[in-house]
């Protein structure tokens, strides 16, 4: 069963001195189990209306990982293998745990068939395919901050205001309106490593000199730690690198680094432990190896394959570079940003200075305490092991967000609020004044904006482009609207013939760096074909050879430039439309009904089709569409508006 330190303070001894008005008041604001049970169903079921709200107003794109990674894998598994979903080179080489897209693939299958028995209209059903990913992902988003508020709670107890706070900030940080619905796999971590936290048996953490008692003697302490490891290992199995997280909590725990009074943790406990982590980590991995079984065919073991790619080949650096302190001066101001100077605060209280930290000074008892030196420093030492590696992204480190939250949460009420009674600490139950008010409405309108601006109007393109050419194939052949091939919507000849030539044509050419849109999680329709460029990596070539220095794949082979400066049109007359061997000026090459491209391509465009080799392809380029793509764009490539040009064809 889980300490919650606070509330069970006026009920054991404790090593630091407390006033007898605080052990009254704590003692006096105990509220009934009932209001306490009504008042965590309220809380969730704010959370998750607020979420799935929250999931209907992103309208941009971010990063490729939210679709590629999750909702194309899931596509296949809900509509098979030949419904056109694009699965990258991860997925062929067992990178991936299948336990992410297979929560999607169950979701679009069931989804589907209820729609089908329906009978609604296919374009109805689209709209609802594209849409449903990121409302199931809601769900996790609101319980990631149920149980960030939750675990808030277990530290500084139900009465207290310090878990309000660090729900408040869970919900107005920026980074997570705009990241908590996305379906990246970091954000199924980050709800299952809190709630994994949550379930934690701090027990472990207390004096035993004060509390005599042994930890996990109750069945419902044993049933909390079960629960915590399994979401633990599953968390480990969907992103290897929170085992780091886990490894920390564990090294604090039993050797108790940094930590005050004496260890509880007997060898009778630290046998339970060690049991219970087997046998979860067993049973959780054999959820994993049987699913991944039936998804790839044979027996398969992804974090095996992704620590061999991306540690022995060292192939994630073909994705980028960074600095070692990245984290540090990137990473976390990205993740907490207004509420920087009270996360950092609150790492350095709770863990760069011990001396400074001592219960005594701070109204904490030993327990929370430790519990916040344990997270503080666990914290740190993933943030410091994964500085070593050279590829880093801020959604890595996204799993520390809800404990920068619980650590920054009193730091934070203290500069905005006093307490009604003079006596009354501002942590405490109770009543509060709000101070600094000028500053906390600039801060949360700062929030506001930012949120606002990234989940609306920044890189929102992408997405819209391709609503549009759904639109299109939907209006032009609205007899090749199935997602199954069991489905014939033409059973004459004549109908046969002409959803044949459709399913032909190649609807759409992404000239764009590759993976700049989702693919068929919002193209829907197997028969809508198009194309794009690629990234492969060069996956059968040496670390450090020349071959892997000099690897050139399809999107920079497009976007390299010749001796004129002018990119593309190498590209264009030696890849994409060739002469064809033995019969001067013709070229071989399927020509698009739509080209999609980033205005900088235009002119190249224009170049090839007009007055250069490709003039006799009978193209003529037609605006049709055009997408604003945000006020300023990190690559020189996705510059400017998002364009479809018409060729004529088709």
């Amino acid at each position: 069963m889980n300490i919650k330190p606070a509330a069970k303070a006026a009920s054991q001894p404790r090593a630091e001195a407390e006033t007898t008005k605080s052990k009254s008041r704590a003692q006096n604001t105990k509220r009934h189990p009932e209001v306490l049970s009504a008042q965590v169903k309220d809380i969730l079921s704010v959370l998750l209306v607020f979420r799935f709200i929250n999931a209907l107003c992103v309208r941009t794109f971010f990063q490729p990982d939210e679709y590629f990674q999750a909702l194309e894998p899931a596509w296949s598994i809900a509509f098979g293998a030949d419904s056109g979903a694009w699965l990258t080179w991860e997925w062929q080489h067992q990178l991936r745990s299948s336990l992410h897209p297979l929560i999607f693939g169950a979701v679009y299958k069931a989804a589907y068939s209820l729609m089908t028995w329906l009978q609604f209209f296919a374009p109805f059903k689209a709209g609802i395919l594209v849409a449903l990913p990121g409302l199931v992902q809601s769900v996790f988003a609101a319980l990631g901050d149920f149980y960030t508020w939750r675990l808030a709670s277990e530290i500084y107890g139900i009465d207290s205001n310090v878990p309000w706070t660090a729900l408040w900030m869970t919900v107005l940080n920026p980074w997570q309106w705009y990241c908590s619905t996305r379906t990246f796999s970091n954000s199924l971590e980050t709800t299952l490593t809190i709630a994994a936290l949550y379930y934690w048996p701090w027990e472990l953490l207390k004096d035993a000199k004060v509390d005599k008692g042994e930890p996990l003697r109750s069945s419902s302490s044993l049933n909390s730690l079960r629960a915590s490891l399994f979401l633990a290992a599953i968390a480990v199995l969907l992103r290897p690198t929170n085992l780091l997280i886990w490894l920390g909590v564990l090294i604090f725990t039993v050797l108790r680094f940094t930590l005050d009074g004496a260890s509880a943790i007997q060898p009778a406990v630290l046998f339970k432990l060690g049991r219970e982590i087997v046998i979860c980590g067993l049973a959780a991995l054999g959820i994993s190896v049987v699913s991944d079984r039936l998804y790839f065919g044979f027996w398969a073991f992804p974090p095996y394959k992704w620590l061999y790619f991306n540690i022995s080949q060292s192939l994630a650096v073909f994705y980028g570079k960074m600095p070692w302190h990245y984290y540090l001066v990137q990473g976390i101001p990205l993740l907490t940003t207004t509420f920087l100077p009270f996360a950092l605060i609150g790492l350095y209280k709770t863990s760069l200075s011990f001396s400074h930290y001592s219960p005594s000074k701070t109204g904490l008892t030993t327990l929370q305490s430790n519990i916040l030196r344990t997270l503080s420093s666990t914290l740190l030492l993933m943030i410091a092991t994964l500085s070593v590696i050279s590829h880093k992204e801020v959604r890595f480190i996204y799993p520390l967000l809800p404990i920068l939250h619980i650590l920054a949460a009193s730091y934070t009420l203290n500069f905005f609020a006093v307490p009604s009674a003079a006596s009354t600490p501002p942590g405490a139950g109770g009543s509060v004044t709000l101070r600094h008010k000028l500053f906390l409405a600039n801060l949360l309108s700062i929030n506001l904006l930012l949120a606002g601006y990234l989940s609306l109007f920044h890189q929102p393109a992408p997405l819209s482009v391709l609503n549009f050419l759904r639109s299109d194939f939907e209006r032009l052949h609205p007899d090749s609207l199935s997602l199954s091939l069991d489905e014939q919507p033409n059973t004459n000849t004549g109908g046969q013939k002409q959803q044949q030539q459709q399913q032909q044509e190649l609807f759409a050419l992404f000239l764009t760096p590759c993976h700049s849109t989702p693919w068929r999680s919002h193209l829907v329709y197997p028969a809508l074909h198009a194309r794009a460029l690629t990234c492969e990596p060069p996956l059968d070539t040496a670390p450090g050879s020349v071959e892997r220095e000099t690897y050139l794949d399809e999107a920079d082979r497009f976007y390299q430039k010749d001796s004129e400066g002018r990119y593309g049109v190498d590209f264009l007359r030696g890849e994409m439309w060739p002469l064809i061997v033995g019969e001067d000026g013709q070229r071989g090459g399927e020509v698009p009904r739509y080209i999609v491209g980033f205005e900088g391509v235009e002119g190249l465009l224009r170049r090839f089709f007009e007055e250069g080799e490709g003039s006799g392809m009978g193209v003529r380029l037609e605006r049709v569409w055009e997408g604003w793509n945000g006020v300023f764009n990190e690559d020189w490539r996705r510059g400017g508006r998002l364009v479809v040009w018409g060729t004529g064809r088709g």
